[in-house]
């Protein structure tokens, strides 16, 4: 990495909103690559897991990418849009033997 730097004693308010705006867009632009990367770990279809602040772990289907999250139906019918950086693939296989007709795609009418 190179040791930049800019002298800010120099420049204008306007100049330095300027920058601020230019160095905001960019950390915006980083997260969503990343966030990207990410997602395309994973297809719509796969069955995955993700742990919500406060309640036990969850199970679904990835049914959707959306522009920062995807969205998961839950076994339990619940539809969730998850950081895809919370996503882990789903290891309860015999949790998905015992109840087959839970690892279905459902379809999601359009919005």
């Amino acid at each position: 990495m190179s040791n930049l730097k800019i002298d800010v004693t120099r420049m204008s308010e306007e100049e330095l909103v300027a920058l601020n705006r230019q160095i905001v867009e960019r950390l915006r632009f980083l997260q969503q690559t990343r966030a990207h990367a990410k997602m395309l770990e994973f297809r719509v279809g796969d069955r995955v897991s993700f742990q919500p602040e406060g309640r036990p772990e969850l199970f679904g289907i990835l049914v959707r990418y959306n522009k920062k999250t995807v969205t998961v139906v839950t076994d339990g019918r619940e539809q969730w849009n998850v950081a895809p950086a919370l996503l882990r693939r789903a290891v309860d296989v015999a949790s998905s033997a015992a109840q087959p007709e839970k690892a279905k795609i459902v379809s999601l009418p359009k919005s």
